[in-house]
């Protein structure tokens, strides 16, 4: 019998202390609608956009119908998700006349990439037309198709907690609320998730690259990512940022950590970057390369040794939580036509 950590994991037969599901062999389901439309509400409320016409921003979801499950079957998590949801947004002049009009999206599913997915705005009938249409349909749409992939990122890890045993050799932890982290603005966890224990077993990464323009210089934006107190204002949240080389730091109640391993003053950010809830010690590296472009900044975010697995989730938690958090809590939103 192959030891664990050894050999290929599909042949292993792991002895557990509690004989239950041996190697997470038999099919277990979990209902994870309830859950689904508390995160969807959640998620979709208050996001908003603006530009030099106003603001526009979602004050209301309706309607969230559907169902999500997961099941666990030979150790492998099947993800099903079919909702149908209608939303309300609210648009304000730079005059202050407000404006109304809806959103649905009937068809956000697991077997639709995030890419296909509709996302139709209207304005309302009553209401006269305004610029702030175009720029929910634009912008705003956007954002909303940001929010629903962090949906499905947070389907795929937070839910899921739990469902492949450990073995006998392993620590279980038990689900409790700290374990449920919430990294969207308004849930913040107060208390970190534990670590999964480190199995020994390889797990396969990806490398991918993000561009973003803020609307500031290189100087404000580098010291954006090094400075503690401005990293607490756009993370809303309590945070150690030890601004060195070498330093490490902890951000969104330990939820997210790491050190940095390189730091060239208003060019470049290079750090070792992980989820509290990724492998035990395995980091991945993130390289953030700063540009002047005259009156803006262009950041081009390298991202190595990411599970490949968790790389829906890092880049929508990077657009969402880093990028436009930036953008709006300090003003250097990119102008939207």
């Amino acid at each position: 019998m192959a030891k664990w950590g050894e050999g290929d994991p599909r042949w292993i037969v792991e002895e557990r202390a509690d004989a239950t599901n041996v190697n997470n062999w038999h099919w277990t389901e979990r209902d994870a609608t309830n859950w689904s439309s508390d995160k969807l509400k959640s998620l979709l409320l208050g996001v908003s956009v603006e530009n030099e016409e106003g603001a526009c921003e979602v004050t209301e979801v309706g309607k969230v119908e559907g169902e999500a499950s997961i099941n666990n079957r030979k150790g492998k998590l099947i993800f099903f998700y079919e909702w149908t949801l209608k939303a309300t947004w609210t648009g304000t002049s730079k005059s202050g006349i407000q404006y109304k009009g809806s959103i649905d999206v009937p068809n956000l599913s697991d077997e639709n990439d995030m890419e296909d997915l509709d996302i139709n705005i209207t304005l309302n009938k009553d209401e006269p037309d305004t610029p702030l249409a175009t720029l929910m349909k634009t912008g705003g749409a956007e954002r909303l198709r940001a929010a629903l992939g962090s949906y499905v990122g947070f389907l795929k890890t937070e839910f899921t907690q739990g469902m492949i045993l450990p073995t006998a050799n392993g620590v279980s932890k038990p689900q409790s609320s700290q374990s449920k982290t919430k990294l969207d603005k308004t849930q913040i966890s107060s208390g970190s998730t534990d670590p999964p224990p480190n199995t020994g077993v390889k797990i396969p990464t990806c490398k991918f690259s993000m561009r973003e323009t803020f609307l500031t210089s290189p100087t404000e934006l580098y010291r954006v990512f090094l400075n503690q107190e401005m990293v607490q204002a756009f993370t809303h949240a309590p945070a150690t940022v030890e601004a060195e080389k070498g330093g490490r730091f902890r951000l969104l109640d330990g939820n997210v950590v790491g050190e940095f391993t390189e730091l060239v003053p208003d060019e470049r950010v290079v750090m070792r970057w992980r989820y509290n809830t990724w492998p035990c010690e395995h980091y991945a590296t993130i390289s953030l390369t700063l540009s002047d472009r005259a009156s803006e900044t262009e950041l081009k975010a390298e991202f190595r040794g990411v599970p490949a697995n968790e790389e829906e989730r890092t880049r929508q938690g990077w657009q969402r939580y880093y990028f436009e958090a930036i953008k709006q809590t300090f003003g250097f939103g990119a102008r939207l036509y």
